[in-house]
């Protein structure tokens, strides 16, 4: 789970990990330099967990996300690992989902809900750990607006998300808020390339690991996380200029490892 300076945040993110109906896991946050701030509610919320929390730190240099995640990785002791962000809250059933639906050879491609920021900052430790952050009546009778993208938060709960997984026209990828693979295959295409910043440095990796033959499962209406809205002061256009040919480069040249991952040439 990636972090940066949203204690906020990250404080509703693990409320919602402490709601799940599966308790056997363990969170690693990839902390990309926060302050103290981070560091003091991971304390305060050791013990309530089944396993410890871990909390994989660097000094702040600007946005390394890519180079945290790959630390975080190495610190995981699992040989399954689902990946998702210190603003994205996830439904109780979301772990326990990811590892149902795992499958050797496939990685899983997840979903989110969106809230605008003024329910975003509302919820509370009640309104997520007993579920009506989840449901879209309580939601829309608090101001969301009705969106075709309600259907992710409904379509389990009616029965119709393995039909929505196979209808959709989106097609599945390694997204960073909601993902989840085989450790084993994540470290042989070298996990994430280090020289990327924001902008596609999540579905970079899923190319890669599409290129070396582990499939893409479509989850996007099963496994849900609500995403909290903040602003996203760290886009840099020449950063996603760089990006873009990297990814390019991966998906014309079918590249199935980077020199720039976890273990460095």
């Amino acid at each position: 789970m990636s972090t940066y300076n949203s204690p906020e945040w990250l404080q509703k993110v693990l409320w919602g990990y402490l709601a799940q109906d599966e308790a056997d896991f363990q969170i690693v946050v990839a902390d990309d330099g926060s302050r103290s701030e981070t560091k003091d509610l991971i304390i305060s919320l050791q013990g309530q967990f089944k396993h410890p929390l871990k909390h994989i730190w660097h000094p702040d240099n600007g946005f390394q996300k890519t180079v945290i995640l790959n630390k975080a990785i190495v610190a995981s002791s699992s040989d399954y690992l689902i990946f998702s962000d210190g603003d994205c809250v996830p439904r109780s059933d979301f772990i326990s989902t990811h590892l149902r639906l795992r499958q050797k050879g496939h990685f899983l491609s997840g979903g989110y809900y969106k809230l605008p920021l003024v329910l975003s900052q509302g919820l509370t430790e009640d309104d997520i750990r007993a579920g009506r952050a989840f449901r879209l009546a309580w939601l829309l009778e608090r101001g969301k607006k009705r969106s075709f993208k309600d259907l992710r938060l409904a379509a389990k709960d009616a029965g119709l998300d393995r039909f929505f997984n196979a209808a959709t026209t989106t097609k599945p990828s390694w997204n960073g808020h909601n993902a989840s693979g085989w450790k084993s295959d994540i470290v042989a295409v070298n996990g994430f390339d280090e020289r990327m910043e924001y902008g596609a440095e999540d579905r970079e990796m899923g190319d890669r690991l599409r290129n070396s033959g582990i499939k893409a499962k479509q989850i996007r209406y099963s496994a849900i996380c609500i995403h909290l809205d903040h602003e996203r002061g760290y886009v840099r256009q020449e950063a996603l200029a760089v990006n873009k040919q990297i990814w390019n480069e991966t998906r014309e040249t079918k590249r199935t490892y980077t020199e720039f991952g976890i273990h460095k040439a």
